[in-house]
């Protein structure tokens, strides 16, 4: 079968009216019907749905072929969503896949899957899979060590004699999978590493792929070498993943890894999601965030998460719900706090029951990874800074396919804050240089932002700035993380061509633009629409 975009089914047999319709959830794989005006879910035997209901939104149950078995045996899994088929199909025929998937639908599973499938049948090779995030890539691993699966990650976060164990173990071919940050490309071990496995690299998954593109909201420079690598080591087949990507991305990632619509054929969700209420509400206030909050939480009556950009700001708001939401248990999630709460918060959430009605405030530092199904609400109390990054974070709601609230609160004031970041994310020449120059200077200490600060601005001077010039630096591959939460080390000399001050002003520009397109999508009261036109085109 063709590869096709996931769409809601018509009526099934027996159907009277419609009232009566039943559909096949895209996000969830499960088999819905309305009753009464409501969605809700049926349940079959051996995961087959009502006779007359179409093929392609089938949970395929496993059947006998090796790759079932090893589906059921290794991984735990019996069936499949349908386009998670199409998708390991594919790969497993040799062919390669651009896959756009929101969160917690099965993306992992489209490379993990094949990548131990192909290792199985061939003896050898490994699959190589580039993240950026280490976290994630971290809670990866454990998941798939936890069930027999040879699979490591090499990063910065190791230790020197512990990266190199894993490379020498590495090129003995000890590994089905094995993780990495695409800045690992210009390290000489690892590619020798990966030279020396029997079989080659057999399988290369390319995770957050809009961090290819530089028309995406998260471009990384690194991930813009990524074709040329897949060259060096021998064009494997190739498997491209994001939860959003605008027309324009997908091209842009096509082109830079090498394909084109033909080759890289292209597995898409649809954007517009039903049981998704989306809201938009101009607040002059900050009393009329809270009762919007309040008001929300009443509504819903389940867990929430309420997004803010500010930490200072989300910090203000957590002590004013305590007070003045009653019936709410209120947590925090930043970026700030240490390993150990974040964890705490996070277990908190994600086995959090209705009846708890946990308001989770947290900045854009909490989401990724999270799959718990029963997300009531989602607000943003500040604006997002992309459509992309509004898109990501209401995904996060009703994926147990019934109704989740998500409104965005817009305030003036709160533009001039994004406005700011856009500042801050495009730091100049002249600051990236100092910044390298200095770190050049002490190459065995590990330093932070606050440590930079000092030193070329002055304390409490520069606002965000060294921050994220520093995380720029870490994205070209000038610095990288230490085993030390939040402290860099360096890593090399930065280039000419990464000061390319043309790119840079384009960038700013972008990033600008991508705001503007927050600000129509509220002004136009139609964010459903918005956003729809905005991934699918026209």
């Amino acid at each position: 079968m063709p590869p096709v975009d996931i769409l809601p089914a018509g009526p099934g047999r027996g159907c009277k009216n419609k009232r009566d319709e039943s559909r096949i959830d895209a996000h969830t794989g499960r088999d819905l019907q309305r009753r009464r005006g409501r969605w809700v879910v049926r349940v079959f035997a051996h995961n087959r749905l009502a006779v007359g209901s179409s093929n392609l939104y089938r949970l395929h149950p496993a059947m006998d072929t090796r790759t079932d078995i090893i589906m059921r045996e290794r991984f735990g899994i019996h069936s499949l969503r349908p386009l998670q088929q199409q998708i390991i199909d594919r790969v497993l025929s040799g062919k390669h896949a651009l896959v756009v998937m929101p969160t917690g639908s099965g993306k992992s599973l489209c490379f993990q899957l094949p990548a131990v499938v192909r290792h199985e049948e061939t003896g050898g090779g490994v699959a190589l899979v580039f993240s950026p995030l280490i976290a994630l890539m971290e809670d990866q691993v454990a998941a798939l060590k936890a069930r027999g699966i040879r699979a490591t990650y090499i990063n910065s976060t190791l230790k020197r004699d512990e990266r190199d164990r894993r490379c020498r173990k590495l090129g003995e071919g000890a590994y089905e999978l094995v993780y990495a940050t695409p800045e690992r490309m210009e390290r000489e071990n690892f590619v020798q590493a990966l030279k020396r496995v029997r079989g080659g690299v057999t399988l290369l998954a390319i995770d957050e792929a809009h961090c290819v593109s530089k028309w995406g909201h998260d471009l990384r420079p690194a991930y813009r070498e990524v074709g040329r690598f897949r060259e060096l080591l021998g064009n494997p087949v190739t498997i491209a993943l994001t939860a959003t990507a605008t027309p324009q991305v997908r091209s842009d990632v096509r082109n830079v890894l090498g394909f084109d619509g033909t080759d890289m054929a292209l597995y898409a969700m649809p954007v517009d999601r039903e049981n998704l209420e989306l809201r938009v509400r101009e607040v002059w206030s900050e009393d009329e965030k809270i009762e919007r909050m309040r008001s929300i939480a009443d509504e819903k009556r389940g867990t929430g998460i309420v997004y803010f950009t500010l930490i200072k700001d989300l910090e203000r708001f957590a002590e004013r719900a305590r007070k003045e939401i009653p019936g709410v248990r209120v947590g925090m999630y930043h970026g700030k706090l240490d390993a150990r709460t974040k964890k705490r918060v996070y277990e908190a959430f994600a086995s959090a029951h209705a009846d708890e009605r946990l308001m989770l405030l947290a900045t854009n530092a909490f989401g990724m990874g999270v799959d718990k199904p029963d997300i009531r609400y989602i607000v943003h109390a500040q604006m997002p800074g992309s459509v992309e990054a509004y898109h990501q974070e209401v995904g996060r709601g009703g994926r147990d396919a019934e109704l989740s609230v998500c409104e965005m609160l817009y305030m003036q004031d709160d533009l001039a804050i994004q406005q700011e970041f856009v500042d801050w994310m495009n730091p100049s020449p002249d600051l990236l240089v100092q910044i390298s120059a200095e770190l050049e200077r002490h190459p065995h200490d590990d330093v932070d932002a606050d440590d930079m600060r000092l030193v070329v601005l002055g304390k409490g001077q520069g606002g965000g700035r060294v921050e994220y010039a520093m995380i720029a630096l870490e994205h070209m591959g000038v610095i990288e993380d230490s085993y030390v939460p939040g402290r860099y080390r360096f890593v090399r000399p930065i280039r000419d061509e990464e000061l390319d001050t043309d790119e840079l002003h384009s960038k700013r520009d972008r990033d600008l633009r991508r705001l503007v397109d927050v600000v129509q999508m509220v002004r136009g009261g139609e964010p459903r629409a918005y956003v729809k036109r905005y991934f699918e085109g026209d």
